[in-house]
């Protein structure tokens, strides 16, 4: 099978065939995508996050550094000294596990604790903390939304999202397009008793920033509700790196605030942050909290320290933003497109489904790692390789990461020969 005719999309549904004939075929996909050394995905770490991670390589099965550059890890906290003792810490006095599900036997001090820190941080009365920030928000959504509600969606929102209103009507705006939203809010005021506007604060894929001000202001205007989800805000961007409503001075004023604690925080585990009222529903109605046993004590304690280094520690987000606005300077002036990209995150878009594949593919012989995307995940036009920042990173990883982008970039024809610096100067002679 020539695995570049196809894509996963192919693979999801085959009429006809039963899960283990799809599942045969799919393997034999899979096969032609490892022999095109195109497979980048599972790449066995020996050392966990950092700015540079010893990886198994996929092909020869031999240990070799690479420079990370596909971590959510943007403080670097799950290595910071502080964040390890207190998990520690917390391991040695409660054990490997919280031995319950929380609405029962698994609720421990320490869980009460990161609750009232992550409201505190959001700006928020009460939260309620799970073991996945997938399960947080498809979880909360399923638990809010019903026949008769309806979610209103910006059309980039996470898959967890997606997912979360299977039981609920849905419509998509057009991305960060406030017109777009608007005519759905006109027109959905008066046929729903509950209209949630669910948007990321800042994309995955994208690396933008939504306009929470503007779309609290117009949700609220239309009688509905706004979740913002902060996975990839949060410790990123606002004054003290409290995200998106710290971003737009909207703290306390969104009515639901959905996160992860497995981006900047540096552990793992989802949490939601609204009024006591819905925390405290949401507790019994949440399936993925009332039926999955309780976050493990040691991220717990971790969490709860990860929070206060995020505020006491500012040294590690202008680190951050030094690296990102040193990168995405020499990116552009290479003439690479960046899309709408403001933060950590950095989608490289190349619109070729097989350059990215085979860009992928140089970077890691390269040693550098990075996450090619393509079609399903994003459509054929926007293909990219995205890029993430760490404040780790030293100018010397970035360096090196920006030659290679260079070189690939001219060798695939991205970018033209010269760099977009040396064609000012050529035009002012």
């Amino acid at each position: 099978m020539d695995s570049t005719k196809y894509s996963l999309k192919d693979f999801a549904y085959i009429q006809d065939a039963d899960i283990m004939k799809r599942a045969s075929i799919f393997q034999s996909y899979m096969e032609d995508v490892k022999e095109k050394h195109h497979y980048q995905y599972r790449r066995v770490s020996l050392n966990g996050s950092g700015p540079t991670m010893e990886v198994i390589d996929t092909y020869t099965g031999k240990p070799r550094e690479m420079i990370y550059m596909a971590s959510n890890d943007y403080l670097n906290l799950t290595r910071h000294p502080r964040v390890l003792e207190a998990g520690y810490k917390a391991l040695m006095k409660y054990g490997a596990g919280a031995g319950s599900v929380p609405l029962l036997g698994g609720t421990l001090d320490i869980h009460r604790q990161l609750e009232k820190d992550v409201a505190s941080f959001k700006g928020c009365e009460d939260a309620i903390i799970y073991t996945s920030g997938f399960g947080s928000n498809c979880n909360t959504l399923l638990a809010l939304l019903g026949k008769q509600d309806i979610a209103i969606l910006d059309q980039y929102v996470h898959a967890s999202i997606v997912d979360g209103c299977q039981k609920t009507n849905v419509r998509y705006f057009r991305h960060n397009n406030m017109d777009a939203l608007k005519k759905i809010l006109e027109k959905s005021q008066n046929e729903y008793v509950t209209k949630l506007v669910v948007v990321d604060g800042v994309y995955s894929m994208d690396g933008d920033i939504a306009p929470l001000d503007e779309i609290v202001e117009l949700a609220h205007k239309y009688g509905a509700y706004v979740m913002v989800d902060e996975a990839h805000a949060t410790g990123v961007i606002g004054e003290h790196g409290r995200g998106t409503p710290e971003h737009f001075h909207l703290e306390g004023k969104v009515d639901i605030v959905a996160g992860t604690f497995s981006k900047a925080f540096g552990a793992v585990g989802g949490f939601i942050a609204s009024n006591a009222e819905l925390v405290e529903y949401l507790r019994f109605y949440s399936r993925g909290y009332m039926f999955s046993t309780a976050m493990t004590p040691q991220a717990a304690g971790s969490l709860c320290e990860a929070m206060k280094v995020i505020v006491e520690e500012p040294q590690l987000r202008e680190k951050l933003w030094e690296n990102i606005r040193y990168f995405r300077k020499n990116l552009l002036s290479l003439g690479f497109n960046l899309g709408h990209s403001e933060t950590a995150i950095f989608p490289i878009i190349i619109g070729d489904d097989w350059k990215v594949k085979e860009i992928g593919r140089r970077l890691d012989e390269m040693g550098i790692y990075v996450n090619p995307v393509f079609y399903p995940a994003v459509s054929r036009n926007l293909s990219r390789i995205r890029i993430s920042l760490m404040a780790g990173h030293t100018k010397e990883h970035l360096d090196k990461v920006l030659n290679a982008m260079e070189y690939l970039g001219k060798e695939y024809g991205i970018i033209g020969n010269g760099s977009i610096q040396e064609e000012i100067a050529a035009g002012a002679e």
